[in-house]
């Protein structure tokens, strides 16, 4: 918890007191009852996470010096749970509480909202894939599966490891597309390095990705490339991809970022 942190809370920072012992408004599971979460400063939720502290540190000392050790929220949802045992009165119960509800917070992020959505353009691609899959430590390979309207239909994960076309079968990209009848795919994946910029290896996966989906009939709408607070649309990149042209066995190939994964 930074200054500005503890102005949003609108209290300031009392460290070395046990919270029974702050006064009853300042305490983070009054306020939360008080203002809901949303009221609450970060550190607060943290410590309402772990419920206690230590001895001599309470809950909420302990959650503000973790989020100034790793520079914030951020930081520290990008630990793994070695690195915040080694925290100052973390230890491996809390670390585990933690990674548990950083997870749970990425897949809450991806599923929701619940059922079928509808890629209009890249950024609806990063906004729902992006927390669950920009922090990761290894590269993961999904394949959105779509209608013919450019509703997803499901999203599967066909690799994880080095993303690269020596690595990766082309055919996996596509078993799923032609279990369910996918009318097109979009393909994501992310770069551990947090930089999303496209590599020899992610447009050689592409090319092939283009090809063979022209031999199998399902269109290749775009390659997403995912990174730390950012991503690349390869489509937007000028890469010729496919669009729908409303019938099945129809396409057209198109350079344009205003087909349809773009807009």
């Amino acid at each position: 918890m930074d200054a500005t942190d503890h102005v949003r809370a609108g209290r300031p920072r009392r460290p070395g007191h046990a919270i029974a012992e702050l006064p009853s408004a300042e305490r983070p599971r009054e306020r939360l009852a008080a203002l809901g979460a949303g009221g609450l400063a970060t550190a607060e939720l943290l410590a309402l996470v772990w419920g206690s502290g230590t001895r001599g540190s309470s809950a909420l000392d302990v959650a503000t010096d973790a989020l100034a050790c790793h520079d914030g929220l951020a930081g520290l949802a990008a630990a793994g749970p070695l690195e915040l045992e080694r925290l100052p009165g973390v230890g491996a119960a809390r670390a585990a509480q933690l990674t548990a509800a950083f997870e749970l917070g990425r897949r809450l992020a991806a599923d929701w909202p619940t059922g079928r959505w509808t890629i209009r353009a890249p950024g609806d691609v990063a906004d729902r894939l992006a927390p669950q899959m920009g922090r990761l430590e290894r590269e993961e390979l999904r394949v959105l599966l779509l209608t013919a309207k450019n509703t997803v239909m499901k999203v599967t994960t066909v690799y994880q490891g080095n993303v690269s076309a020596s690595l990766v079968r082309v055919g996996e990209l596509f078993r799923d597309a032609v279990r369910v009848n996918a009318a097109g795919v979009v393909l994501v994946h992310n770069h551990p390095s947090g930089d999303p910029t496209p590599s020899p290896d992610d447009l050689h996966l592409t090319a092939e990705a283009l090809a063979a989906g022209r031999l199998l009939d399902i269109d290749v709408l775009d390659h997403v490339v995912i990174g730390h607070d950012a991503f690349v649309s390869l489509r937007d990149r000028g890469i010729a991809f496919d669009r729908h042209t409303g019938s099945r066995g129809a396409r057209a190939a198109s350079p344009h970022p205003s087909a349809p994964v773009a807009r």
